[in-house]
């Protein structure tokens, strides 16, 4: 099931977070397994904040979204290894989308690691497509730069966006 997050939640969310960020240890980039997850304050200062439950209404996934542009931009989706490949992201992507469509947004956007088999191959099995960077507006181009500053390589990393219907 998908619902909107409760507060109460957020320190289960991070567990999340760490939890799915072991895959990328497992890839070889523990700098990324090692990164800290979103803050609770963070996670209550997004725009919409959903959650994958399981048959006893414990969280095992997450969709945080924020707004660039003006419109819906996913900043992150993380879902318990245990969990994965059960249509839990895809459930966490329409939610989103399905959000964004219902406040008149024309597209969802996310930025997301090109060859890692659970980002950018992820997200275009489910509609989006890479943006080239002339076609970036300058909300993308900033988060670009804050993940720079973050200490992400940008060269590893595309923007990408999905239409909305």
């Amino acid at each position: 099931m998908i619902r909107a997050a409760r507060p109460h939640e957020y320190a289960l969310l991070r567990a999340i977070e760490r939890r799915a960020g072991e895959l990328f240890r497992e890839i070889g980039m523990p700098e990324i397994a090692d990164d800290e997850p979103p803050s609770a304050d963070h996670l209550a200062s997004g725009a919409a904040l959903y959650v994958a439950t399981d048959d006893a209404d414990q969280p095992v996934g997450y969709a945080l979204v924020d707004l660039v542009d003006g419109h819906a931009h996913l900043e992150q989706i993380s879902v318990v290894p245990e969990h994965g490949r059960r249509g839990i992201g895809q459930a966490l992507v329409q939610a989103v989308a399905d959000w964004a469509r219902a406040r008149g947004d024309r597209e969802v956007t996310l930025t997301t690691f090109r060859d890692v088999a659970f980002n950018a191959p992820f997200y275009a099995r489910h509609g989006f497509v890479v943006l080239n960077d002339e076609d970036l507006t300058e909300g993308l181009r900033a988060v670009v730069a804050k993940e720079a500053a973050d200490g992400l390589d940008t060269t590893v990393r595309v923007v990408m966006s999905r239409a909305l219907q």
